[in-house]
């Protein structure tokens, strides 16, 4: 997988192509990064395209406006970058363009310099800052996915076509296009990618991947607990707890596997 042909998967219109490097600057000054955050963007990016901008007027799909959030444009952005395409460098890039983003990163195969890159999707909500006039914020955490090489990076790029979200409005093209990293998100831990039928779905297969992620990590945390516990029936006890989190898990997982309705 490239980040061309992922891309080109979206079969975006060419009125919409825009192929404009973005300056680091514009990361830089925007989003209020930490100094931390500017040496991760400066340490971490090669170079940033704007490749698409997604008008009314060029897709065919209306503009979305409410108290809450403009959408009168989406931007397809890619990334080239010297690291990992960690889940902090991703959020620096959203919250630094005031329009709802679908952001490629492509980074370097681990220990090698030869192999195809490692490429993410992320998106992220926006709304309107309450105390600031004009300003954009994120509305929720970023939603980040790898897409592999294999049977289930090709179901997720031809997913994640234009064609084949919603087109009510610029929102729900969006919420479309989360929705469908989500369905890659599942697949990680399914090993099968299926597309949620509807809004309700999508919204009950989040909710049990972010169950199951913290049943993760407090199961990583009960196993510390227990290797590090002296008294025997204290580490009685936090197995009996790791078993029944580990029980809640394989429910949470099997749903995740079934057929969504």
């Amino acid at each position: 997988m490239t980040p061309e042909a992922l891309i080109a998967a979206l079969a975006l219109p060419q009125q919409a192509m825009v192929n404009q490097r973005v300056a680091k600057k514009l990361l830089l000054d925007s989003g209020s990064p930490t100094a931390a955050d500017k040496r991760l963007i400066q340490d971490s990016i090669e170079d940033l395209f704007w490749i698409a901008a997604l008008k009314p007027e060029a897709i065919g799909v209306p503009a979305y406006r409410d108290d809450t959030r403009e959408y009168l444009e989406l931007a397809v952005l890619s990334a080239t970058l010297r690291s990992a395409a960690t889940p902090r460098l991703a959020e620096l890039v959203h919250r630094a363009i005031p329009y709802p983003v679908l952001l490629v990163m492509a980074a370097p195969s681990a220990g090698s310099t030869t192999q195809a890159p490692c490429i993410t999707v992320s998106l992220a909500h926006i709304r309107w800052a309450q105390r600031e006039v004009d300003r954009t914020v994120l509305d929720g955490s970023v939603v980040q996915a790898a897409v592999g090489e294999d049977a289930i990076g090709t179901a997720f790029t031809q997913a994640l076509a234009l064609q084949r979200q919603p087109r009510t409005h610029m929102l729900d093209l969006y919420q479309g296009w989360i929705d469908t990293t989500t369905a890659l998100q599942a697949a990680a831990l399914t090993g099968q990618f299926t597309t949620s039928p509807n809004r309700e779905a999508a919204a009950i297969r989040r909710t049990a991947l972010h169950q199951c992620h913290d049943l993760k990590a407090h199961i990583a945390q009960l196993r510390t607990q227990a290797s590090k516990e002296k008294q025997l029936p204290r580490q009685v006890a936090q197995n009996l707890q790791i078993r029944t989190a580990k029980a809640t898990l394989d429910q949470l997982l099997a749903s995740l596997s079934r057929p969504l309705a």
